[in-house]
């Protein structure tokens, strides 16, 4: 086939027979969460780890999944995003039994230090455990630019640093630059999100943009992230239709689930999972957002790490039957 009839070929995303997704590193940990159950999401809280009386599962401002799906009897296995320090995340990947060789690729959804900042410490412990072959996979090159954060106006801003491409390099995990939809085996990444929907572009930190075309830019200032480079991991579960994880959705929620949804040529959504970036947006900006989530008719939304609890609490009133809460260590199976 010429390479000119490749480029014509629509986007073929796969098609899995089960997922399930594991809470390794959140913010909030309950021991005593009660039995949970839903119609077409198996759920697992962890409590009390057995043999592991004396320790305990550990949270951060941050956020880190393992994605595990299956397919045909073949099974493949993806970390997403590493939470802010490797401590962590070692921490609860040992004391939660994740066994690393089965890993089959990482994969970062935007380069902020909460959602990268265990993977160079994660990567160091369990290289050697880990395939030969392991692929990163970004969103984009500018993922590695340097952050910075301006908590005051009136104080200069404050470096949040940037991904380590060479202590990566070192260990032999090679970026994959996913700027377009990437199939992998079992997820699909969205590639660049588009802006269609009402939202803004949050998160807050800015960067010196590798091209200067502004004033501004030429003076060296910094400009706002627009985080081109964020990308949503996505799954299509047989018979029951469209998963979409966003991990912070700087980008806007509703912009990644309608982007997932036009490059899987799928119209049935069956879940949003992980961090909107709402704790600190206005009610009627909340409120927007769950009018569109709800005319997109999910049938599960697990809220995480950043979407705080106005989303929550508005989704409660609004479509009880369909949130489902999240815990650090809990389990979420779809296709079941």
């Amino acid at each position: 086939m010429s390479l000119a009839a490749t480029a014509r070929m629509p986007f073929a995303p796969p098609v899995v027979d089960r997922l399930s997704v594991r809470v390794v590193v959140d913010s909030h940990y309950e021991r005593f969460l009660p039995k949970a159950t839903h119609p077409v999401v198996a759920i697992e809280h962890v409590g009390e780890l057995p043999g592991r009386q004396m320790t305990t599962l550990a949270g951060e401002w941050g956020l880190s999944l393992h994605l595990a799906s299956e397919q045909g009897g073949a099974t493949a296995q993806y970390l997403l995003d590493f939470g802010f320090t490797p401590e962590i995340i070692n921490r609860n990947f040992a004391l939660l039994d994740i066994d690393a060789a089965k890993i089959d690729g990482l994969i970062l959804s935007h380069g902020h230090r909460d959602h990268y900042g265990g993977m160079v410490g994660f990567v160091n412990q369990h290289r050697t455990a880990m395939r030969s072959d392991l692929a990163l996979y970004i969103g984009g090159e500018t993922i590695f630019r340097e952050k910075w954060l301006t908590p005051r106006a009136d104080k200069p801003p404050v470096s949040w640093g940037a991904l380590d491409r060479i202590a990566l390099t070192a260990q032999n995990v090679v970026p994959v630059c996913c700027g377009t939809p990437q199939a992998l085996h079992g997820p699909f990444t969205t590639g660049r999100i588009e802006r269609t929907s009402f939202e803004a572009v949050t998160g807050g930190t800015r960067v010196r943009a590798d091209e200067h075309f502004t004033e501004a830019e030429r003076r060296g200032q910094l400009v706002l992230d627009e985080h081109a480079d964020e990308h949503g991991t996505c799954y299509i579960v047989q018979g029951r239709g469209l998963v979409v994880i966003s991990s912070c959705g700087h980008t806007g929620i509703v912009n990644t689930v309608r982007t997932a949804m036009k490059v899987a040529n799928v119209d049935r959504l069956h879940a949003v999972i992980g961090g909107f970036h709402l704790g600190m947006a206005p009610m009627d900006y909340v409120a927007h957002t769950v009018d569109a989530l709800e005319a997109l008719k999910p049938d599960v939304v697990v809220p995480m790490h950043c979407t705080g609890a106005n989303f929550i609490e508005a989704m409660r009133r609004r479509m009880p039957d369909r949130i489902v809460a999240s815990n650090l260590g809990s389990r979420f199976t779809f296709g079941v």
